[in-house]
């Protein structure tokens, strides 16, 4: 490939500094807005093998302080029972740490996961990991998803203790056994064009890679020090694309992945509000809609954060009733990860959902996994769900 064919590639061809920020009245990862999907993001330890330099000290530990996995077998049960009860029966799991390969029963979590495909619409699962485990390790990975319908994992490149080249090649085997992939680099302003450098060097591997804007400690805000040009980068560079799919056709080989048991539309039913039907393709993973009804597009809710957009309070929020977070080493059970509001109960004492969407109580929404849940603005009539009966509401 050609220098100016390679470049063109770095740049999205749907402009996200058009979307209309201001105007925005609902927000969501389209799986959830048009799925009866329930999603949950799961820390399973602070415990992680690299002690990366500029690592916050409340994100790793040096102790192994992992919860039992007959423990975490039933918090995955507990959690679908009263999610079924909501209406939903298709599920999103995302795991992360620490390091979350380190769990030694993580696996058999997932296996279990795996046999409730038959009682269940749809099942995916999501990992966020350093990628330190042998190759031999993510084959017993592949195999244990094996029955899920999609299995994603945000790989975090750490350059203190990963060779690129090997973290690459993991990356491709992970790609090769139908996995979808993407790298996570925080773009430090100090260190931009060197990690814009090595950016490229997974982006030419046919790998994606997340450009993230970094964050204050308290993750409150983004850090100042970015031009104007680095920060046009990190909101138009980089654009999802589907690698596995392609090296999957490249090799001769089709995805074994069964299908959704429901036909989703990719579409708000007829009737809702006036909009016309864009053919966006499957990823953009993010669908916002503005005060006029027209849909507009993102390929990932990491990206809002590089636009500001990320100040939710007092919107109508359905996480903590369709989506949960379970954040240790304190074992609390939560709405979202940045959210304000009492905890939903504890992983060993019990916890309730909320039985309809409830306002946001929180300033700032960092987190991807918290600002990709469905939500619109009070008194807005949009659904965020198929069959969803709670808008309108007074």
């Amino acid at each position: 490939m050609e220098a100016n064919e390679r470049s063109a590639t770095y740049w999205s061809e749907y402009d996200f500094t058009k979307i209309p920020f201001d105007q925005l009245i609902r927000v969501g990862q389209r799986s959830l807005l048009y799925r009866d999907l329930f999603c949950v993001s799961w820390l399973l330890g602070r415990y992680c093998n690299y002690k990366c330099s500029y690592c916050w000290p409340y994100a790793r530990s040096d102790v192994r302080d992992h919860r039992p996995t007959e423990l975490l077998v039933q918090t995955m049960d507990e959690i679908k029972r009263q999610a079924r009860a909501r209406g939903f029966n298709s599920f999103h799991f995302s795991f992360s740490g620490g390091e979350p390969t380190t769990h030694k029963g993580y696996l058999e979590l997932l296996s279990h996961y795996g046999k409730d495909m038959p009682h269940s619409n749809y099942q995916s699962v999501h990992m966020t990991s350093n990628l330190s485990p042998g190759i031999g390790w993510f084959k017993k990975y592949i195999e244990a998803t094996a029955s899920l319908n999609r299995v994603s994992v945000t790989a975090s490149y750490h350059s203190e203790f990963s060779n690129r080249e090997a973290f690459r090649d993991k990356i491709l085997f992970l790609q090769d056994g139908d996995v979808q992939v993407t790298i996570n680099m925080v773009m430090v302003p100090e260190r931009f064009e060197q990690l814009w450098e090595l950016a490229l060097f997974f982006h030419e591997a046919n790998i994606n890679v997340t450009l993230k804007p970094q964050s204050n400690p308290t993750a409150t805000k983004v850090v100042d020090g970015y031009t104007a040009e680095q920060l046009l980068r990190l909101k138009n560079g980089m654009p999802q694309r589907g690698y596995t799919e392609q090296q999957l056709k490249k090799a001769d080989k089709k995805s074994q992945r069964p299908k959704s048991k429901l036909d989703f539309t990719p579409y708000a039913p007829e009737g809702i509000i006036p909009r016309p039907r864009v053919d966006a393709p499957s990823i953009m993973q993010v669908e916002l809609t503005d005060s006029g009804g027209q849909p507009w597009f993102m390929d990932q809710a990491e990206r809002f954060n590089a636009f500001e957009f990320n100040q939710f309070q007092g919107w109508e929020c359905s996480a903590g009733y369709r989506s949960i977070i379970i954040r240790e080493p304190d074992g609390t059970v939560k709405r979202s990860y940045s959210c304000s509001d009492q905890p939903l109960g504890h992983i060993e004492s019990g916890f309730h959902l909320f039985n309809k969407p409830m306002p946001c109580q929180t300033a700032s929404c960092v987190s991807s996994a918290d600002s990709k849940i469905p939500k619109r603005k009070a008194g807005v009539s949009l659904p965020l769900w198929p069959g969803d009966k709670t808008f309108g509401e007074p």
